[in-house]
Parts: structure tokens; sequence; C-alpha cells
């Protein structure tokens, strides 16, 4: 079965940090890409935010790259989302998502996710 663990969402002052983790199990890691995506409520669910692969590479788009930063744990299987310099408009559930690794990884973000995993809420005070 495949699992899409995420945590490490709370509470958080503006200008504060917060590192979300997913655990992957379930499907072969190093086949597959994990990327973040974000939903504010109310809201439709963003695109992808940050994908990495087991093998380094890694990319974030423009408009989160300068505060958000991703790494990938190949031992435990992995991901981590390092938060900066949060804003209150970056609160939002954050999720994470799996997705076959068979492109360069910036046509990745834009490609539909084959796992969603459960989200944790990042709260972001103003």
């Amino acid at each position: 079965e495949v699992q899409l663990q995420a945590s490490g969402g709370g509470l958080v002052q503006a200008g504060g940090s917060l590192r979300l983790s997913c655990a992957a199990s379930g499907f072969d890691f190093d086949d597959y890409a994990i990327g973040w995506a974000r939903q504010v409520p109310g809201k439709e669910r963003e695109g992808v935010l940050c994908i990495s692969v087991s093998e380094g590479a890694r990319y974030c788009v423009d408009s989160v790259k300068d505060r958000f930063t991703i790494s990938s744990d190949n031992a435990k299987k992995t991901v981590h989302l390092q938060l900066d310099n949060l804003k209150p408009e970056d609160t939002a559930v954050y999720y994470c998502a799996a997705v076959r690794y068979e492109m360069p990884i910036p046509e990745l973000v834009k490609h539909a996710m084959d796992y969603w995993g459960k989200g944790t809420l990042v709260t972001v005070s103003s």
C-alpha cells in the first residue's frame, strides 16, 4: 500500500520557519519524485511547489525558491520541505505527492501526481 505521511505543520509567526517531512512507503523510492503542494482553506490546491528525487535533483518554482528548500533523506525514504521567512499568505494545508520519475524535474512540477498523502496544516500569524 502506497503511503505518504506528511508531518511538521503548526503555528508560527510571520518570519519564522518550519520543517515539513513526508515519509514514503509502499513504492520504490528511487523510481519516483516526491513533491509538495499546498491548499489555502477555501481555495483550490495549487500546483506542486517543490519536487525532488533520490539521485539529488531538486526544483522549486520561482515563487517560493528563495524561501523554501526541499531535500531528501534516502535512507529514511523521507523528503523534507524547509519553509523559511514564512508569510501569512503561506497559511495552507501542505500535501506531499509522488509521481514516477520519467521526465526532467522542472517538467514534473506540472505533471499530474500519481499518489497524494494527507496534508499537514501550516498557519502563519501576522
